[in-house]
């Protein structure tokens, strides 16, 4: 399987005939949260001037719950950095500092408990940012143990999801390495599509991590065609795999060093973004999470973006 992921095997001519420029290309922000807790409204300056038009942010956010607060807490010593959700301004300023750079935000991470037990409170604040989706970044590893715990999950996901839909906004999965290889005879995250409402759980694929937990982007962008909304591009360095299940932030962070600016590695991108444009996405986020000079990798990375036909 490994081999479909990258350039050669991934092309499919068929899927090429109708080409076009990718528009508003976003980023999100955890591709840069060092420069962001330094300088927040310098760094949103400089995003701008790259030629941004969308941002994603990540939390969490003062409204956030206690237990993501504290997990953040406890994760921020290996990252380096402790920046998130508003970056210490109050919602009013940092919705104006996106206006004054003409900068939009359709999508926000968040976490399940604020998702589960505070989403009045998020869609407050999404809906006064103007923001469309929000999207779980990860499931806690207590809650993804067995399959009866991805049962659980599908149906809180249900759950949010219609209840997001009368607070005004969506609600979407973002996903990372696990839940992509067999568990218990089954595939966790198609375990999770089957059980998911489609009119009240989207996704936000994330290239990456998806190569990264062995699976086949462009295999799952045609299964779920139209669930997909969102997707967070990388590229990847060389082809790698997780050592383990993918499972927990140590390894997501020991794979940082391979990602790359977009059209620099492996993944054949021109044609995942084609076929994720014809799957129905209509965000595309540009994330090297925490990239070493980032005005110069991110940039890079918009500017061959910029470039396709796709």
């Amino acid at each position: 399987m490994a081999g479909g992921m990258i350039l050669p095997q991934l092309s499919i001519a068929g899927d090429l005939s109708s080409s076009k420029k990718l528009k508003n290309i976003g980023l999100q922000l955890f591709s840069l949260p060092l420069s962001l807790e330094n300088d927040f409204e310098g760094t949103l300056s400089m995003i701008a001037a790259m030629g941004f038009k969308e941002i994603e942010i990540y939390g969490p956010y003062p409204f956030s719950a206690k237990s993501a607060k504290t997990r953040w807490r406890e994760i921020t010593p290996m990252l380096g950095f402790s920046g998130s959700g508003f970056f210490g301004l109050q919602k009013e300023r940092f919705k104006a500092v996106f206006e004054a750079n003409d900068l939009r935000i359709p999508a926000m991470h968040t976490d399940l408990d604020t998702l589960e037990n505070h989403l009045e409170s998020l869609a407050d604040a999404a809906n006064f940012l103007g923001v469309k989706y929000v999207i779980l970044p990860a499931i806690p590893e207590e809650r993804r143990k067995n399959l009866d715990d991805y049962k659980v999950i599908a149906d809180s996901f249900n759950t949010i999801g219609w209840n997001a839909r009368k607070l005004g906004v969506k609600f979407a999965y973002h996903n990372h390495g696990y839940g992509l290889s067999e568990m218990e005879g089954e595939i966790p995250f198609e375990l999770l599509m089957e059980r998911t409402d489609p009119k009240a759980v989207y996704l936000e694929m994330d290239l990456f991590w998806t190569v990264a937990g062995r699976a086949d982007p462009i295999a799952y962008l045609k299964k779920y065609k139209n669930r997909y909304r969102l997707l967070h591009v990388k590229d990847m360095a060389q082809l790698q795999h997780f050592a383990g299940d993918g499972g927990d932030p140590a390894q997501w962070i020991a794979l940082f060093p391979n990602m790359t600016s977009a059209g620099s590695g492996v993944l054949d991108l021109p044609n995942i973004l084609t076929i994720a444009r014809k799957s129905g996405i209509k965000h595309f986020f540009i994330e090297q999470d925490m990239v070493k000079q980032p005005e110069v990798a991110l940039k890079t990375s918009l500017d061959y973006l910029s470039t396709l036909d796709i």
